[in-house]
């Protein structure tokens, strides 16, 4: 038998352990170290409170792990993880949890769960599809091992520690969609300190910005001002970037294939497309 409860009792290292454990066999592997698992917890607005576990003799099952935040100008709740460990699968534990949740949202007036799915993983889509998910926007996933960056870029970045509260308005102009919940300026905010951002400036103007995860190579926003492009800054800043981490391989995760301009522009410097996903949505 099995008791569901939220998370807000439970350590961390539980989680993490359960969290290794249920993602050992994923479709994409997981280098996931716990101060790692406690970065993305943090970025990603963990809130044990409104998270929950399925525990059968004390013994962390499965899990559906939520943030908290406004999306969309309304009050959201984000899937960052949903997993159960091998041994507990097909016993109907995602099914109850989200059952529960549901409810649970409900009485705390959220009035949106997102979350993201791999698109081959069709158990899982069938899954969220059942419980009312539905497809919002369509994401590619990119990746480039880091000698793919040969060539130096034309232009030379500036850097800043932060990129301040001020500025954001101007870059966002620059965007061709809006970044999945993981790249948002507010999961920059967050873990502020685990990034590296590169700026392009012409005449004292800023034209074109990237930021990058120093551990991990993910490469969470990159763009340039529509009116400065096709001049090489997209090419400089992805250069600049690429010598700022510790990593092996860039990722640029979750971009809308909508954005047919970013799309092209990755694809043109070498990145292939690793994996596709579903960003979906559930109305409360």
């Amino acid at each position: 038998m099995f008791i569901y409860k939220t998370l807000d009792d439970v350590a961390v290292t539980v989680i993490h352990e359960a969290f290794v454990n249920a993602f050992s066999d994923y479709q994409v592997k997981m280098d996931l170290p716990l101060r790692k698992f406690e970065t993305m917890l943090k970025r990603r607005g963990f809130v044990p409170d409104i998270s929950l576990g399925a525990f059968q003799d004390n013994i962390l099952t499965g899990f559906i792990l939520n943030g908290f935040r406004s999306w969309n100008s309304k009050p959201a709740v984000y899937d960052l993880g949903t997993g159960v460990i091998p041994e507990f699968r097909k016993q109907g534990i995602t099914s109850t949890m989200l059952a529960t949740l549901k409810d649970l949202l409900k009485s705390k007036n959220v009035e949106q769960y997102l979350l993201e799915v791999i698109q081959s993983n069709t158990p899982a889509f069938n899954l969220y599809k059942k419980q009312g998910f539905e497809i919002v926007r369509d994401f590619a996933c990119f990746s480039l091992d880091r000698t793919g960056c040969t060539a130096a870029g034309t232009y030379n970045s500036e850097h800043v520690n932060i990129i301040a509260t001020g500025c954001w308005e101007q870059l966002k102009s620059f965007w061709d969609f809006h970044p999945s919940w993981q790249n948002s300026i507010a999961s920059v905010n967050a873990v502020s300190e685990s990034f590296f951002y590169s700026l392009v400036k012409i005449e004292n103007k800023t034209v074109g910005y990237g930021i990058i995860d120093k551990k991990s190579g993910d490469l969470v926003q990159i763009a340039v001002d529509k009116t400065f492009r096709r001049r090489g800054i997209g090419r400089s800043i992805v250069w600049d970037l690429s010598n700022r981490t510790e990593a092996g391989r860039i990722s640029v995760l979750n971009v809308d294939t909508a954005a047919a301009s970013t799309v092209n522009f990755l694809l043109s410097l070498g990145f292939t497309n690793s994996v596709s996903q579903y960003e979906m949505l559930l109305t409360l």
